[in-house]
Protein backbone atom coordinates (compact mmCIF):
# COMPACT_ATOMS: atom_id res chain seq x y z
CA UNK A 1 0.00 0.00 0.00
CA UNK A 2 1.22 3.46 -0.91
CA UNK A 3 0.72 6.58 1.17
CA UNK A 4 1.19 9.90 -0.59
CA UNK A 5 1.45 13.16 1.34
CA UNK A 6 1.40 16.53 -0.40
CA UNK A 7 2.23 19.79 1.33
CA UNK A 8 0.77 22.89 -0.27
CA UNK A 9 1.48 26.54 0.22
CA UNK A 10 -1.19 28.80 1.65
CA UNK A 11 -1.99 30.15 -1.81
CA UNK A 12 -2.16 26.64 -3.33
CA UNK A 13 -4.54 25.58 -0.56
CA UNK A 14 -6.74 28.61 -1.18
CA UNK A 15 -6.81 27.86 -4.90
CA UNK A 16 -7.65 24.21 -4.27
CA UNK A 17 -10.46 25.14 -1.89
CA UNK A 18 -11.86 27.45 -4.59
CA UNK A 19 -12.09 24.62 -7.13
CA UNK A 20 -12.93 21.66 -4.86
CA UNK A 21 -15.28 21.39 -1.90
CA UNK A 22 -12.79 19.03 -0.25
CA UNK A 23 -9.30 19.07 -1.77
CA UNK A 24 -8.29 15.89 0.09
CA UNK A 25 -11.22 13.93 -1.38
CA UNK A 26 -10.58 15.47 -4.80
CA UNK A 27 -6.91 14.42 -4.73
CA UNK A 28 -7.77 10.89 -3.57
CA UNK A 29 -10.38 10.53 -6.32
CA UNK A 30 -7.97 11.86 -8.93
CA UNK A 31 -5.25 9.39 -7.96
CA UNK A 32 -7.65 6.45 -7.79
CA UNK A 33 -9.15 7.32 -11.20
CA UNK A 34 -5.69 7.58 -12.78
CA UNK A 35 -4.73 4.25 -11.22
CA UNK A 36 -7.90 2.70 -12.65
CA UNK A 37 -6.99 3.96 -16.13
CA UNK A 38 -3.50 2.44 -15.79
CA UNK A 39 -4.98 -0.84 -14.49
CA UNK A 40 -7.20 -1.08 -17.57
CA UNK A 41 -4.23 -0.32 -19.85
CA UNK A 42 -2.15 -3.06 -18.18
CA UNK A 43 -5.08 -5.50 -18.33
CA UNK A 44 -5.64 -4.86 -22.05
CA UNK A 45 -1.92 -5.22 -22.77
CA UNK A 46 -1.68 -8.46 -20.78
CA UNK A 47 -4.82 -9.98 -22.31
CA UNK A 48 -3.44 -9.24 -25.80
CA UNK A 49 -0.13 -10.85 -24.82
CA UNK A 50 -1.90 -13.92 -23.38
CA UNK A 51 -4.11 -14.30 -26.45
CA UNK A 52 -1.06 -14.37 -28.69
CA UNK A 53 0.68 -17.02 -26.54
CA UNK A 54 -0.43 -20.52 -27.64
CA UNK A 55 0.73 -21.95 -24.28
CA UNK A 56 -1.86 -19.95 -22.35
CA UNK A 57 -5.19 -21.77 -22.26
CA UNK A 58 -7.19 -19.47 -19.99
CA UNK A 59 -7.25 -15.78 -19.19
CA UNK A 60 -8.44 -14.47 -15.82
CA UNK A 61 -11.38 -12.08 -16.02
CA UNK A 62 -10.49 -10.31 -12.80
CA UNK A 63 -8.58 -7.14 -13.71
CA UNK A 64 -6.80 -7.02 -10.35
CA UNK A 65 -5.51 -10.59 -10.70
CA UNK A 66 -4.14 -9.87 -14.16
CA UNK A 67 -2.50 -6.60 -13.09
CA UNK A 68 -0.91 -8.13 -9.98
CA UNK A 69 0.49 -11.03 -12.02
CA UNK A 70 1.74 -8.84 -14.88
CA UNK A 71 5.50 -8.78 -15.36
CA UNK A 72 5.84 -5.09 -16.18
CA UNK A 73 8.37 -2.36 -15.59
CA UNK A 74 7.60 0.75 -13.59
CA UNK A 75 7.68 4.13 -15.31
CA UNK A 76 11.03 4.82 -13.62
CA UNK A 77 12.47 1.56 -14.99
CA UNK A 78 11.18 2.33 -18.49
CA UNK A 79 12.57 5.87 -18.39
CA UNK A 80 15.98 4.58 -17.26
CA UNK A 81 16.28 2.67 -20.54
CA UNK A 82 15.66 5.72 -22.72
CA UNK A 83 18.69 7.08 -24.54
CA UNK A 84 20.25 10.20 -23.09
CA UNK A 85 19.91 13.37 -25.17
CA UNK A 86 23.09 14.45 -26.95
CA UNK A 87 25.32 16.95 -25.19
CA UNK A 88 25.46 20.45 -26.70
Amino acid sequence: MLTITVTTTEVEEKALRWMAADPQVWAENFIKQRALIAMNEIYDMEVARMRSDPNITSIPVNVEDVVLAADIQSAAERMATLPLPPLP
